[in-house]
């Protein structure tokens, strides 16, 4: 068996499902007074296996796929099924309970079994798992499908076949087409199975509905204790979980949260409606910060900063597109419709948590009494001789209180920032320059800013993979010299860490530090002047390329002003997608060139253009061919085999090798379209929007941080004179010690070296 590979995802559902598995057996065996026997054991330790077939489906949607380990969790999963039926009957401890427990755990597996295959066979197979909960949905609506059913040998056949055949599916033993036949013929077999059983309850739905069965009398009584336990926990645990990005250490756990002495001591004190509805609140309450400090861990991560609550909604629909281009539009969309209702679950279950701890204190006040007395004091010692656990946390914790300070600070910050960012919008000392002013020493010149994606300072010095992209550069250099070209290198700060190209494009145009959705949207409700809209006033015309873009943009277009865009669905593109990638970067070149460039009799062109072959996922890029056959991009077709996204999370080595081949391939791209279309009129400013992911890149606390490249190419020497005083290194590859700007800087550095 290969070596198993579980990340984050994976093991957050795996215990996700355990925790709900303990909460409601607990339940479930306090309400029947009762406890587990032997058979039950057996379900239970099948029940345990289904949570890690579950985390392993999880995982294979966002990362390497365990495939040996699903197939052994979920056979022995299934063999036991047929062992603690038998345990039951011969030890004489059947129960209506047992029965239902192992009715839920054999329906679970099932559905988690064809969710992992549905990707393979076709997500039509979902229903064989969806089918048990669909039924059981529609008894919450029409009361007789509430009957019990008799047992039935055939229905218990059908069930077992359904997960031996999805097993079986699950291993990829057998060729796609008969997987297919198996898991239809077993769909409607248990389509069929359900139909029995609705056609004999429908000749019974005018009988009146059985009692439910009571409590054995002499069954053991079990307290709500476990249930209790299993509430004091889970808040307890809820409100010590440190920042994930820190690390998750199993010790933390032994920290004292202030915030669930509080609510016990309320508890003691208040009556019985205003401390069901605190506790409720606070339940509420802690399981919002649990999400916030989620969303936090998974900014910080990805754009090396935190979540801010009122501007970065957006990102939500940006990444559920970016994590379809992974895993594919329906598996992302399912992926998002799951992560809200695990909010919703995680939201309710702490509610609930909270008011059943509230409610023991005041049940069992004098002992409640005494454990917040004792716990205070150690958190009051704890706290004022700064006694820390061996992984370096505080024992006494305040981290959910402080949190939800931090939080509502941000917002008042947030609040007062679109004020200071109002003021910054209207600023502006190029506003009143006549237009006839501005940019007379680019008359007549084609300029051209073109972003290479994830193109930081990572790919130009001290990675893994930077030796390849400086032999590019370097040789570039000289190519581009020997055809006439001048080169100007150095870095910009950008706003943006890992993804939001959008913030640095703004940042860039504007001359303003746009590092959030909240100024964003700010900025494109204003009429600050951009580049574009400079060049537009100037005379030239304006284009954006943005092939990524699959809709509409009309806000974009109101607020830059541009005369044409072109993305992904009006360029004519016929050939493969690369990844992310709908169209590669020698296509969207060529297809500018032939629309805006090729003609003599035209205005300058002013564009903003965007090469994303280097956006992750990262794939193998295509090859280059010879530009005359570009064509509609159908050349590029057979050059996908081997083109599947790459999991930075999973396997980081491989994606920082393939973001190396992706930032060669736009480069080597770009050096091969000036030398093949030289042009003494043309001016290109080539820059990265922002660093790749941490996982490509590194902490950018300590590796390129959050500058990236920027170059001025041009054949003209007088472009070159213009901005000798920024100093900047000669050639394509910015020297170690070249000047670093802010990116915000840009717009205000271009429109005085080229305005009169």
């Amino acid at each position: 068996m290969d070596r198993v590979q579980v990340g984050t995802v994976g093991w957050t559902v795996a215990l996700l499902c355990a925790a709900a598995l303990a909460i409601l057996l607990a339940g479930a065996l306090a309400r029947h007074r009762t406890v587990l026997g032997p058979a039950g054991r057996i379900t239970l330790t099948r029940a345990v296996l289904a949570c890690g077939v579950a985390g392993l489906t999880a995982q294979s949607f966002v990362g390497p796929d365990n495939t040996a380990l699903v197939v052994t969790l979920a056979t022995v999963g299934l063999l036991l099924d047929a062992v603690d039926g038998q345990v039951a009957r011969r030890t004489g401890t059947e129960t209506p309970l047992g029965a239902r427990f192992d009715m839920e755990v054999d329906a679970f597996l099932i559905a988690v079994l064809s969710l992992y295959v549905a990707p393979a066979v076709g997500w039509w197979v979902l229903a064989i798992g969806g089918i048990r909960y669909v039924y059981v949905a529609v008894t919450w609506v029409i009361r007789w499908l509430r009957r019990p059913l008799p047992p039935r040998f055939s229905a218990k056949v059908v069930a077992a076949l359904q997960g031996i055949v999805l097993a079986v599916a699950a291993s990829g033993l057998l060729p796609l087409v008969v997987i297919r036949v198996a898991l239809a013929i077993a769909l409607v077999l248990l389509a069929e199975s359900f139909a029995r059983d609705v056609r004999s309850l429908w000749r019974e739905r005018l009988e009146p509905l059985p009692s439910p069965p009571l409590a054995p009398a002499g069954a053991p009584p079990m307290p709500a204790g476990a249930l209790s336990a299993v509430a004091f926990v889970g808040l307890w645990v809820a409100l010590v979980l440190p920042d994930p990005t820190d690390g998750l250490a199993p010790g933390e756990v032994l920290r004292i949260p202030v915030e669930g002495l509080v609510l016990v001591a309320a508890a003691l004190v208040l009556p019985p409606r205003p401390r069901l509805l605190g506790a409720v609140g606070f339940g509420v309450l802690a399981g919002v910060l649990v999400v916030l400090r989620t969303v936090n861990a998974g900014f910080a991560l990805v754009l090396d900063r935190p979540f801010d609550p009122l501007g970065d909604w957006g990102y939500f629909g940006s990444g559920v597109g970016v994590l379809g281009d992974s895993i594919g539009d329906v598996a992302a969309r399912l992926t998002a419709v799951g992560a809200v209702l695990l909010v919703g679950v995680v939201l309710v279950a702490l509610a609930c948590a909270a008011a059943r701890v509230a409610r023991v204190a005041a049940d069992h006040r004098p002992r409640a009494a005494r454990g917040v007395l004792a716990l205070g004091t150690a958190w009051a010692v704890c706290s004022a001789l700064s006694v820390q656990l061996a992984g370096g946390g505080p024992v006494a914790a305040a981290g959910a209180t402080g949190l939800a300070v931090d939080t509502v600070e941000q917002v008042r910050d947030g609040v007062a920032d679109q004020d200071e960012f109002a003021e910054q919008i209207r600023a502006d000392r190029f506003a009143d320059v006549p237009e006839d002013e501005l940019l007379t020493g680019l008359r007549g010149k084609d300029v051209l800013v073109v972003f290479v994606e994830s193109y930081g300072r990572s790919a130009t010095r001290g990675s893994s993979y930077s030796p390849g992209i400086e032999d590019v550069l370097t040789d570039g250099t000289r190519r581009l010299t020997g055809a006439g070209y001048r080169t100007r290198s150095a870095y910009l700060t950008s706003p943006t860490f890992g993804a939001g190209s959008w913030l640095a494009h703004a940042t860039a145009q504007s001359g303003l530090w746009v590092d959030s959705e909240r100024r964003y949207g700010q900025l494109l409700d204003s009429d600050r002047l951009t580049l574009t809209s400079a060049f537009g006033g100037a005379g030239w015309r304006t284009v954006f390329d943005v092939p990524a873009n699959t809709r509409d943009w009309p806000e974009g277009a109101e607020f830059y002003g541009f005369d044409h865009i072109y993305d992904s669905r009006n360029v004519g593109y016929a050939g493969p997608g690369f990844g992310y990638a709908p169209v590669p970067d020698q296509f969207t070149l060529e297809h500018f060139r032939r629309e805006e460039l090729a003609g003599s009799d035209r205005p300058p062109v002013f564009a903003e253009i965007d090469l994303i072959s280097s956006h992750h996922p990262w794939t193998p890029p295509p090859p280059l061919v010879e530009w005359d056959e570009v064509g509609d991009g159908s050349v590029f077709d057979g050059t996908t085999e081997d083109a599947e996204p790459v999991d930075q999370e999973a396997d980081p080595e491989r994606a920082q090798a393939l973001y190396g081949q992706s930032i060669e391939y736009s480069w080597e791209t770009l050096l091969s379209f000036l030398e093949t279309y030289p042009d003494p009129d043309r001016v290109l400013v080539v820059l990265g929007d922002h660093e790749p992911w941490s996982w490509v890149s590194g902490d950018p606390d300590h590796a390129g941080g959050r500058d990236v490249p920027i170059t001025v190419i041009a054949q003209d020497p007088d472009v070159v004179r213009r901005i000798a005083s920024w100093q900047w290194s000669p050639g394509l590859l910015p020297l170690a010690h070249a000047p670093v700007w802010p990116m915000s800087d840009l717009r205000d550095r271009l429109l005085a070296a080229f305005s009169e």
